[in-house]
């Protein structure tokens, strides 16, 4: 006995292929000249016995499949079997790719199963062959289709209907649910159907404990089966006798609804269920027109586009939420009568594909995440570069190949900073600017642009902290008007010199260095709070008008960090810090991630106790205010006696709130 077949390296074909080899014969297989290394890669991965297997070389977008006359002469009357499963099996894909390989590619399938005196014709088609039928849809039924707007809908329905009229030779067909992977090994070659929501799953599993209930959609019934079912029952069908002319429907004949099937990714997953499932159908109510009306609001379409990029959801994907097609599978059921080949309950083997997803397939793998990758070739600058989270910061870009600019007030220190980067192999030019000054940030501005061209990655890290409380703050309101000037305008004046070439070129990131004193309110701190806080502020303002233009604003409510800047408190010595070291791989992680925000657990969580008890809160920050006392320097007592060692009582405190400033 001899096969045919088309597609063999593809996901059904190859599992095919394998039991086709535990029959007696040899398997012809259909190999692109540029892809006979991928099939013998496949033999050896799939322990096929390489002696039975035939490679011929063809073309799927040409007639007779490209074969020249001789090839089917050495063919013609020795194939009993021409399994046809080469096709585009995927909804994201455009119409004309689509039209090519699934209805000339199945017309020109016909044609050499024909030449060939071909015993079978068997065609792999689709349950998409019937479109959006609302009811049952039966194996004898074809042209009732309807909904077929979607090309992949379109193209499946019309190449089944070339072999339903052009194929002179007998043919079965055989219309696959939603092919899973594996039911034994999970594999699967590419995220498809349901796999588009696992990212969803993931993120909920790592937001929200196991045991809280969330909110989801009910959905219509999709039809799923894993991809072993669908070999075993194409295997089994096609050497059985007298089922010529007839369509299988290979599909779950008990499917799930959509959001019960989430549910068994859910538990798979570890991730919370979806306890209160909405059917969308309860909305019929609203008028089709004013549904679309809302759904094509501008606002409305890019939030919906934004969620779905986030989550690798094709937008294709929505439309069938409300499947409303079942199917019946009578003939399959009386074809598989007597055997053991049945499709499995899918929360039998949905830990099997989860697991197989998250280590091989999960979007999150091929992300680049080097620091390499986002800033090679860029034009990074980081101002107060000349020491601690700068100097750290501007050392591992300029590792990873950017163009380095570095600035800071004081030229030793930042000229060194620049020497070693450039001893390293690194690319870095220094400038010295004032940033409390507006006319030396606008000749900096003027410097950079006129001699890079444009600022890819912006790090406002320079700032000054003035740790005092307020009672003794009546007198130095210069205070407040000094780190305003440095830590929002002298920050600001950089953001607003260089956006407009961020913008002129769509694309660019700002990153600014603020305090997890802005989410603790942490007291002492008020003036250099306040104004990293107006810089907070005017980054979510601006994220919002230039999101579209592919510019993000990323804020660091950065925790204490052991820099010169907290050096005048002797205090700090005896408190939890981190390095500047750990601190530049914060900014690392911004500039890899592009997050609106980092903070620390602490920092996020300080924030929300404000929020919603904000009296309780207060009580807690006096109670840090009465324990930590103002610093000789902050009381004019510079040069007195040698500070106190702090208390148990102190360092336990700040032990607690660790990263803090008090």
């Amino acid at each position: 006995m001899s096969y045919f077949v088309t597609g063999a390296t593809g996901f059904i074909g190859r599992h095919l292929v394998s039991n086709l080899l535990k029959r007696k014969g040899t398997v012809h297989v259909l190999v692109r000249k540029s892809s006979q290394k991928k099939l013998t890669q496949m033999i050896e991965r799939m322990g096929w016995d390489a002696r039975r297997i035939h490679p011929v070389v063809g073309d799927l977008a040409k007639p007779k499949l490209g074969l020249t006359a001789a090839q089917v002469r050495s063919l013609s009357g020795k194939v009993q079997h021409f399994f046809h499963l080469a096709a585009i099996y995927d909804l994201t894909a455009d119409a004309e790719s689509q039209q090519v390989a699934n209805i000339q590619g199945t017309r020109h399938a016909i044609e050499l199963a024909t030449a060939i005196k071909a015993g079978c014709f068997h065609h792999t088609s689709s349950i998409a062959a019937a479109g959006m039928y609302p009811g049952v849809f039966r194996e004898d039924m074809f042209d009732e289709a309807e909904g077929l707007q979607d090309p992949y809908f379109r193209t499946k329905h019309d190449s089944e209907g070339l072999v339903r009229t052009e194929c002179t030779v007998p043919w079965r067909i055989y219309r696959p649910a939603i092919v899973l992977g594996h039911s034994k090994t999970g594999e699967i070659d590419k995220i498809d159907g349901p796999y588009y929501f696992f990212t969803l799953i993931k993120k909920m599993r790592e937001t929200l404990p196991q045991w809280m209930p969330t909110l989801g959609i009910e959905g219509g019934r999709i039809n799923m089966v894993p991809v072993d079912y669908v070999a075993d029952a194409m295997d089994h069908i096609a050497h059985k006798k007298g089922l010529d002319g007839h369509c299988f429907h290979l599909v779950d004949p008990e499917p799930s609804r959509v959001g019960e099937a989430l549910n068994t990714f859910c538990r798979a997953g570890h991730a919370p269920e979806m306890t209160l499932r909405i059917d969308t159908r309860m909305f019929a109510f609203v008028p089709g027109a004013v549904r679309m009306a809302i759904a094509n609001l501008p606002p409305v379409k890019r939030m919906t586009n934004m969620l779905l990029r986030d989550l690798h959801i094709p937008a294709q994907m929505l439309s069938f939420i409300n499947y409303p097609t079942r199917f019946d599978a009578r003939e399959t059921e009386r074809a598989l009568k007597g055997t053991k080949i049945a499709v499995p309950r899918l929360d039998d083997y949905a830990w099997r594909l989860w697991d197989y997803w998250e280590r091989n397939l999960d979007p999150a793998l091929f992300i680049d995440r080097s620091l390499k990758g986002k800033v090679k070739d860029k034009v990074v600058l980081i101002t107060g570069a000349s020491s601690g989270i700068g100097q750290a910061a501007a050392i591992k870009v300029a590792e990873a190949g950017a163009k380095t600019i570095i600035v800071a007030r004081g030229e030793e220190e930042l000229f060194k900073t620049r020497d070693q980067i450039i001893a390293a192999g690194g690319k870095c030019w220094a400038y010295t600017a004032d940033l409390a000054e507006i006319a030396s940030c606008d000749a900096l501005i003027a410097t950079v642009l006129k001699e890079h061209g444009a600022v890819d990655i912006l790090v406002n890290n320079a700032g000054r902290s003035i740790r005092r409380s307020i009672a003794l703050s009546y007198d130095r309101f210069h205070d407040f008007e000094r780190t305003m000037q440095l830590n929002y305008f002298g920050s600001l004046r950089l953001i607003m010199g260089f956006l407009p070439k961020m913008t002129d070129r769509r694309r660019g990131h700002i990153i600014n260095i603020s305090s997890i004193g802005v989410l603790a309110h942490s007291p002492r701190f008020s003036a250099y709070v306040a104004s990293k806080a107006a810089l907070d502020a005017f980054s979510r303002c601006a994220q919002a008008e230039f999101s579209g233009k592919n510019i993000a604003f990323t804020t660091i409510n950065m925790p204490l960090v052991r820099t010169p800047m907290i050096a005048p408190t002797k205090m700090y010595e005896s408190v939890p810090t981190i390095s500047a070291e750990e601190a530049a791989d914060l900014i690392v992680e911004a500039i890899i991630e592009r997050p609106s925000r980092i903070a620390t657990r602490l920092g996020i969580f300080a924030g929300v106790l404000n929020a919603v008890m904000p009296k309780a809160y207060e009580v807690v920050m006096n109670t840090a205010f009465e324990l930590f006392p103002d610093s000789a320097a902050a009381k004019g007592e510079a040069g007195s006696k040698e500070p106190a060692a702090p208390s148990n009582e102190q360092i336990a405190f700040a032990s607690l709130m660790r990263g803090v400033h008090w």
